[in-house]
């Protein structure tokens, strides 16, 4: 009798500890994470600071939108077989020597579309501006030698390695604060010379990525696997050139419209806004790594308006410290930057806005629905190139057009989320 009585409250305690032992375990994976996260916001700010107040505003500005140009444009690399690659380190690892062979394949027979892709860019938005040789570099800097190292840190995090992708993270981003802290010792500084410090620092990253991190797996071709992920992976590509075109494509059109000096001084308020998305984008990889494995987590409004929420309140609290600390101390960040410095906090909803309409297309991505996630950005970016446009046309006071930016993401926002969850209505595809 004694030993029946104790089995139910055995039970309770043995549920108990289960629990507590998987949400232990969810947690030291987020810290492992997010000390990568910090780790790189520290040296991502050492970086900007050395880069922004060596290069000139105009020169810098150049600098930004050719590195957006170029982030954009690495994502054709492959043809997005990268989400295929993530998505087998995620739910079936033991083929990750399988799928890093088809990458390696796809990426030599994409370079051809990569660079005709590149060219085009450059004459609709570069050419008269920034030469043709340092738009080359910067290009390929970010596709060829930068995105294989993204691909062995989202492996490593599909396999649950966070602390080893922490550590990737900030050893790659602290190359970078070298090479900026190199190009400040030398006798000239030009975005042409620049551009060689940034592919060496960039080359640097990548062999010790592959040297150090990515996993020991035999290389095998199977073809059969990979045309048959082909579909989805272009779905992806394309839909992640329309994710990084709505994202940056205020870069291009400042630089268009404004002039080198207005997309300088934008160019160092958007990387502000930038570093306040490094912490919620691991939170939001976590959360996709979740979804992907049970596609209905945020089937519950109050999960969805939560999340959200915190994503906002901790972005703008984020913009609002930095803007407090450059009002009283507007040196703080190098005499470059004190020429932006009053303009930052204008931005105040800006991280908020645009760092949820980077989390909602993560969770279409996450459900598998990439084509609707590709036709989704393109519609976004549509209506970003519009609304800046409009506000580049008519604004000409620097001060009132960062601080119609609140309404122009606001904007962005409320259609990302009425495209997001209309879509989300629909079941998840299996993966």
């Amino acid at each position: 009798m004694t030993q029946a009585s104790d089995m139910p409250q055995r039970r309770t305690f043995a549920r108990i500890g289960h629990f507590v032992a998987t949400r232990r375990k969810l947690v030291f994976d987020y810290f492992s994470a997010i000390s990568g996260a910090g780790g790189r916001l520290v040296f991502s700010l050492a970086y900007f600071i050395a880069l922004a107040n060596t290069l000139s505003i105009a020169e810098f500005g150049m600098f930004a939108t050719a590195s957006a140009a170029g982030i954009m444009l690495s994502r054709i690399l492959a043809f997005g077989f990268i989400s295929a690659l993530y998505r087998t380190a995620t739910i079936r690892p033991n083929l990750i020597g399988t799928f890093t062979a088809g990458f390696l394949l796809l990426g030599a027979l994409s370079l051809p579309f990569l660079a005709a892709a590149s060219y085009i860019v450059y004459l609709i938005f570069f050419s008269g501006t920034v030469p043709l040789s340092a738009f080359a570099a910067v290009v390929f800097a970010e596709a060829l030698l930068w995105r294989p190292v993204e691909v062995v840190l989202i492996v490593n995090n599909g396999l649950g390695k966070f602390g080893r992708a922490a550590v990737l993270a900030i050893l790659t981003t602290a190359l970078r604060a070298v090479g900026a802290i190199l190009f400040m010792l030398a006798a000239q500084h030009t975005i042409a010379v620049w551009s060689l410090y940034y592919i060496g620092a960039n080359a640097a990253s990548l062999i010790i990525a592959f040297a150090f991190f990515y996993p020991r797996q035999r290389l095998r071709l199977r073809a059969e696997l990979y045309f048959r992920r082909l579909a989805d992976s272009l779905y992806v590509a394309g839909s992640e050139v329309l994710f990084y075109l709505q994202m940056e494509f205020d870069k291009l059109l400042v630089l268009s419209i404004g002039g080198p000096h207005l997309a300088g001084i934008y160019a160092i308020i958007m990387r502000l806004v930038d570093l306040t998305a490094i912490p919620i984008r691991t939170f939001s990889m976590m959360l996709v790594q979740r979804m992907m494995r049970a596609p209905e987590l945020l089937s519950r409004l109050a999960v969805k308006s939560g999340i959200e929420g915190g994503v906002f309140l901790v972005s703008t609290l984020a913009l609002m410290s930095l803007g407090i600390v450059l009002h009283f101390f507007p040196n703080a960040l190098g005499k470059n930057v004190a020429e932006a410095a009053p303009l930052v906090a204008l931005a105040v909803c800006v991280p908020g806005l645009r760092n949820l309409v980077e989390y909602q297309a993560e969770l279409l991505f996450a459900r598998g629905q990439t084509a609707v996630r590709a036709i989704n950005l393109g519609l976004l970016a549509g209506l970003k190139a519009v609304l800046l446009t409009y506000a580049l046309t008519t604004i000409p006071d620097t001060a009132n057009l960062v601080l119609s930016l609140n309404i122009v993401f606001l904007l962005l926002y409320l259609a990302s989320m009425l495209l997001t969850y209309s879509a989300m209505r629909r079941p998840a595809k299996a993966i």
